[in-house]
This record gives structure tokens, sequence and C-alpha cells, in this order.
């Protein structure tokens, strides 16, 4: 078993797109989810996030909220503000140069999802942002799992110029499937499997698959009474019965 950047075991996450943006409701990815060798699900829909907490209490997995943007800069950052406040996890629905842009140079924004959707791409300039933001860039192996022919050959191109533009950068990932139904959730070891056909090593792709969790770990720090500002907590100190 890897280590993640604290040396504790890796758990691995899966982030899914529930009803109604997506076919599945956060209860049934999560049971799924379990089964298949999953700690955690990050559930990306905000409709879906209500459900998170009812569902921590229910099954032996972590269910942690989420919200994925979907705006160009001028509205999402007002709507990343609001949101850094409500879910563990802050992500930004990338897929053109304005919106990777904003994504990897702000540092309230957890994560750039999908930044080759459409027309998308990344260069150095904003691979580095990322690192230097500590904003992650997700690695997603959805589209090389469900397309075929010439379609998934150059997913794999534009995948592997991602992994050496991260692997050159020391960039931060976290790696995905992006499943929209949980017939579309795949086994912690079948995503390194791929990720390995792209060239990743499978440590990378098992610490991209656990940094979900540790968003979501460092996020509900943060927001609990307790924290006061980085390296500063507020702790109970006992009377000294004298």
């Amino acid at each position: 078993m890897t280590a993640d950047r604290d040396g504790a075991p890796e758990a691995p996450y899966e982030a899914v797109a529930a009803h109604p943006d997506g076919q599945t409701t956060a209860a049934r990815y999560a049971a799924v989810a379990a089964d298949y060798g999953f700690d955690g699900v990050v559930v990306r829909t905000r409709a879906a996030s209500d459900e998170a907490d009812a569902l921590a209490d229910d099954l032996e997995i972590d269910v942690a909220t989420g919200v994925e943007i979907d705006a160009d800069p001028e509205e999402a950052s007002g709507l990343v503000g609001r949101a850094r406040e409500q879910f563990d996890v802050v992500t930004v629905l990338g897929g053109s140069p304005d919106r990777n842009r904003f994504a990897v140079e702000s540092d309230r924004v957890d994560v750039l999802a999908a930044p080759m959707r459409a027309d998308g791409d990344l260069n150095h300039v904003l691979v580095r942002a990322a690192r230097d933001h500590d904003t992650r860039i997700e690695v997603n192996l959805g589209p090389v799992l469900r397309t075929a022919g010439g379609e998934r050959v150059r997913r794999l191109q534009r995948l592997r110029k991602l992994r050496e533009l991260v692997d050159y950068y020391d960039a931060p990932v976290v790696v995905s499937a992006r499943p929209a139904s949980h017939l579309q959730l795949r086994a912690p070891r079948e995503l390194v499997a791929v990720g390995e056909t792209v060239g990743f090593e499978p440590a990378t792709v098992r610490a991209g698959l656990a940094e979900w969790g540790v968003i979501a770990a460092e996020s509900r720090r943060r927001r609990s009474d307790s924290f006061i500002s980085p390296g500063v907590q507020r702790v109970e100190c006992e009377e000294d019965d004298q």
C-alpha cells in the first residue's frame, strides 16, 4: 500500500455526478463504490450533497459534499466564494482557456475539473500556476473507458500530454472516471490499470484517487469551530484541580 503526502495509508475516493445531474442517486453511488473498494465518494452535485451526512451514518464509506461550478470566470468567482463555506470539495469545470486559467490561479478552488473537455487545453504556464496555488488538476480517465477507435486514440494522446506536464512541473492531481451512473464506476485497481496505459505510475494514480479524501478532510478541518488560521487551532484546556 502506498502512502499519501502526510505518510498515512491512501484511501481511494471517486467523485461522482449524482441525480439530478447524473443518472444515479448519491446513496446508490455510495453503496456500489463501497463494494468496489472505495473508502469514500465526493458528490459533485450541489442538490445531492444534502444526502451526505445521512449516508455517512448508514454506510461504511465516507460521503463528502461537493459542488462543480459550471460558469465563466465573471460569474464563477462569486459562486466559488459562497461554495467554499458550504462544501467539502469545490471544483470548477474547465474546458476553455479562461476557465482553466481562473481555476488554477484561484486559491479557493480545490480542483480544475475536466480541463481538456471540449476544446480545452493546458500548457506549462497553467500547470505551474496549479502547482503554485495548490489547485489539483483532474486526470479524467472516463473518455478512455467510454470511447473507442479514433476518438479513444485522441483522448489517450491528450492525457499523455497532460501526464508529461504534471510530471515535469510536479503539479498536484486528482484522478477520476467522472461517472454519471453507478454503471460507469470502476474499481481502483481498474483505474490504476487504465492510468498505466497513459503512462502514469500506479502510485500516482492511487495518490490521485486518495487526494479527493485529503481535500475533504482539510476543508472540514478549516470549517470546524476549532480552526483559527493555518497552523493555529483552538483546543480545550483542562483546569488544574487545586
